[in-house]
């Protein structure tokens, strides 16, 4: 996999990314990721500043032989997953290679450049958090539900719901012979799940849920994905799920696998209170001989 970082000269930002991002990846011992770093408006050649290679020499990267290096159509055509540090990065780099994988950064990496030794500090350490948050994301397993993964989806249930399953709810699905429960898992952290229930011939899904910090990264598909494929397997006709009538990011998530409005259930949810929408994923007859 070829990962390239991409922020506005390749002086500051994505050369930092990159230099601890090859650290992380050596630190965990990942295997068959390399990484780069390149300028949506770079010159190249141009040396990394003074403030970026100390910065990220503190949290063990060094950059000093760091080199920027311009947007190309070779980059864009070896990159798997360009990782951008602004929305303005990403929007140009989506009409230069419209048909990439392209990401941000968690929420944005702001621009230190022309600012204080400290500034640059505090940009490598939240290029460094969310670069951890990245190595979980790209070493995720979908996995069944077991007894020590309990606990990691109850504490996924309290952070995302209003009226969350404790452990015991989520123990007892382990004996429930219609439950086909699936946790993301990233070595022994639990950052995500799905569950579903499936009962003559017919596929429900009863939650599905990410911590909030791993969102936007494919994981809530990638479940999705897994629990599609098994309900297929074991010759249901369909499932089916519940979601807020306001929870746009889901439905529109739903709305391009292919699931369709089937219903709406009033006053559904509480904490706070809203109408549910029935969406439903129909299986074609030959997916399921």
């Amino acid at each position: 996999m070829n990962i390239t970082f991409v922020c506005t000269g390749n002086t500051c930002r994505s050369p930092m990314a990159e230099g601890l991002f090859k650290k992380i990846i050596a630190d965990r011992n990942m295997t068959g990721i390399e990484c780069r770093s390149c300028g949506i408006y770079a010159f190249p050649g141009d040396e990394a500043t003074p403030e970026a290679v100390a910065a990220a020499n503190e949290l063990g990267a060094d950059i000093s032989a760091h080199r920027s290096s311009p947007l190309n159509q070779y980059i864009i055509d070896s990159t798997d997953i360009f990782i951008c540090m602004t929305a303005s990065h990403a929007a140009a780099l989506r009409i230069a290679a419209p048909k990439s994988d392209i990401r941000i950064l968690g929420k944005g990496i702001p621009d230190p450049y022309g600012y204080s030794a400290e500034v640059y500090r505090q940009c490598a350490k939240a290029i460094y958090e969310n670069l951890m948050i990245l190595a979980d994301v790209l070493s995720v397993e979908i996995l069944p539900l077991d007894e020590k993964s309990v606990k990691g989806v109850a504490e996924i249930e309290k952070e995302c719901f209003s009226t969350p399953w404790n452990e015991e709810n989520i123990r007892a699905e382990l004996d429930n012979d219609t439950a086909h429960f699936l946790i993301a898992a990233s070595g022994e952290k639990i950052i995500g799940y799905i569950g579903v229930h499936e009962v003559a011939g017919e596929a429900y899904i009863a939650n599905i849920a990410v911590s909030e910090k791993y969102r936007r990264q494919g994981i809530a598909e990638k479940l999705l994905t897994e629990a599609e494929n098994g309900a297929k397997m074991r010759k249901n006709e369909f499932i089916s799920l519940e979601v807020r009538k306001s929870n746009a990011a889901a439905i529109s998530l739903y709305t391009k696998r292919g699931y369709k409005k089937a219903g709406e259930r009033k006053n559904f949810y509480t904490n706070p209170a809203e109408d549910a929408e029935i969406m439903t994923l129909t299986f074609d007859k030959d997916e399921n001989e």
